[in-house]
């Protein structure tokens, strides 16, 4: 067998396009045919094994080089592949912490990314999360206030980050007398009860103090709450800043469930899934999250129009990871949140029934993976993530590509079929080949490592490039994989094919050539590539490049 060191890549502009790939249900990419099936790989095992290794391999392949077993008209480069080393932040995936306005990102506050501290949980966040208050978006009948929200929405989004918003109607956090004033907790707009809603008496249960609540199930209050949520549709509905809407319309913190407000009662499960109803009926386009105490019947209807699960239990509560699997089955991202804040949950006596499990490495994985989260706190305290980060920061970057969908591409070859005079040129310029008439096709393997399918469209690009990952011609079309189809545990195999133009891409003095590369890029809309955008979803490979192409290396 005569082989030949490779020293660079050759330089073509790009027609054709062929993919394969089985989501495992039937459906292949959108813009080629189905030839040869995905690889479906459970991920259960990743639980045990995470903690103790927290940075897995792939196969490393040879040196890029090319072999003329074939016929001396045939060059095969194999490129070397390795993960990225690092945690690695995708767009609508991750972990959040608290940001609950837009000081979060001034100087002056120590946690935040530019504070004192240097909070390097920062790099992991991906969007924002926080609660708003009902009566100041919406001060009176028919009037709704953004202003605040937009603005941090613009900042999060200047840190390209979503924002996963809550409205609350109530936090017993803030009973802090029987004397406190209603408004400092009763987040319901004050003209809800002036056009008739009613309000009672509850205790809360923690300090027993008496506190006004409304009435969950009163007309005037559900016909307020749904006028709300269309009036949050019709401004936000699609808005590319937000990740996620809870509906919080009842109950504490909006949770649905009235536990520590002795006097006050949830409303019933058909006034509950009427409420889904309406949310689902002006929502088109933003995901809907029911909140952490809906379950059964309310949960199951959920499911049945699109919108998905949170439970915020996670770690001190046994068993709170199996409540999103049914989420996850019905092919929808499941969101958590911890039962405390992580300083606390150190201190948990560890006593089941009568108490709540302690935080550990692996229970964190284990939550993780169970539950196949696509969206999760990184931790819930006021430091925005600065302890638990600082103690466990191994372990939190290895999850950053756990945690959600991970594409890693795993085997690439570019086969390049050519006369007899563009092998002479190989030897002859460094694997720059001249305008002789050829063909290349890169074939990838590209694996979704993490625990959840991708729930957005994703578009994937291949391109000849400089060093510097400056785009020279594309190889093949632009190739969209549907939102939900690329599961995890997946490989799929895609291959993209071009011929060398009749007017040539390369000078034929092999002395005046530039060695050319291959890079892979993975965009969340055609438009952004169309428009000279770079890509904002990154492989989980070593060669990123600034722009976050994926240079492939030989």
């Amino acid at each position: 067998m005569k082989r030949f060191a490779l020293l660079g890549v050759i330089a073509f502009a790009a027609v054709g396009i062929v993919a394969c790939g089985d989501d495992g249900n039937g459906a292949a990419p959108v813009g080629g045919e189905n030839s040869s099936s995905s690889v479906a790989e459970s991920s259960a095992a990743m639980s045990s094994s995470v903690v103790a290794n927290s940075s897995s391999s792939v196969t490393l392949y040879s040196s890029a080089e090319i072999s003329s077993s074939t016929s001396v008209d045939t060059l095969r480069i194999t490129y070397a592949l390795k993960p990225f080393d690092g945690p690695l932040a995708n767009p609508h995936k991750g972990f959040t912490v608290p940001t609950e306005g837009t000081w979060v990102f001034v100087p002056e506050f120590e946690y935040g990314p530019y504070g004192s501290l240097n909070n390097r949980a920062w790099d992991l966040v991906t969007y924002g999360s926080g609660y708003q208050k009902w009566n100041k978006l919406n001060p009176a009948k028919g009037v709704y206030d953004w202003t605040e929200l937009d603005k941090l929405l613009d900042a999060l989004a200047e840190h390209n980050m979503g924002y996963a918003l809550r409205v609350l109607p109530y936090s017993p956090s803030f009973v802090k007398g029987n004397d406190t004033p209603e408004e400092d907790y009763d987040w319901t707009p004050k003209f809800v009860y002036e056009s008739g809603a009613k309000k009672i008496t509850a205790t809360v249960q923690w300090n027993g103090y008496r506190a006004t609540v409304p009435v969950w199930d009163d007309p005037v209050y559900l016909q307020a709450a749904k006028d709300f949520g269309t009036a949050l549709a019709k401004k936000y509905d699609g808005d590319p800043r937000i990740e996620y809407i809870d509906i919080r319309s009842f109950g504490e913190w909006g949770e649905w469930h009235a536990s520590h407000l002795n006097g006050s009662e949830m409303p019933s499960e058909a006034v509950q899934i009427e409420m889904l109803d309406h949310y689902a009926s002006v929502f088109k386009k933003t995901l809907l999250v029911l909140p952490s105490s809906g379950m059964g019947n309310v949960y199951t209807h959920a499911l049945c129009l699109g919108i998905t699960k949170r439970d915020d239990g996670f770690i001190s509560i046994l068993g709170r990871p199996d409540s999103l699997v049914r989420a996850y089955e019905a092919n929808l991202p499941t969101i958590a949140e911890n039962q405390a804040g992580y300083a606390t949950m150190l201190n948990n006596n560890d006593i089941i029934p009568g108490g709540y499990l302690k935080w550990t490495p692996q229970r964190w994985v284990d939550a993780i993976t169970t539950a196949h989260l696509t969206y999760y706190v990184l931790d819930q305290d006021s430091d925005e993530g600065y302890k638990f980060y600082k103690e466990n920061k191994a372990l939190a970057d290895s999850m950053s590509k756990v945690i959600g969908y991970n594409f890693r591409v795993v085997s690439a070859e570019l086969v390049n079929v050519t006369g007899a005079a563009g092998i002479a040129a190989v030897n002859a310029a460094n694997a720059s080949v001249a305008s002789t008439a050829a063909t290349s096709t890169l074939n990838i393997t590209v694996k979704n490592t993490g625990v959840a399918p991708c729930f957005f469209d994703v578009y994937l690009v291949a391109e000849f490039v400089d060093s510097t990952g400056t785009a020279l011609a594309q190889l093949g079309k632009t190739l969209r994989i549907p939102k939900g189809t690329f599961k995890d545990g997946m490989s799929q195999k895609f291959s993209f094919s071009g011929n060398l133009p009749a007017d040539g891409t390369a000078s034929s003095d092999a002395s005046a050539q530039t060695t050319i590369r291959i890079a892979l890029s993975l965009y969340e809309s055609e438009d952004a590539f169309k428009n000279g955008k770079n890509p904002t979803v990154r492989f989980d490979n070593d060669g990123l490049l600034q722009n976050a192409k994926l240079l492939l290396k030989e």
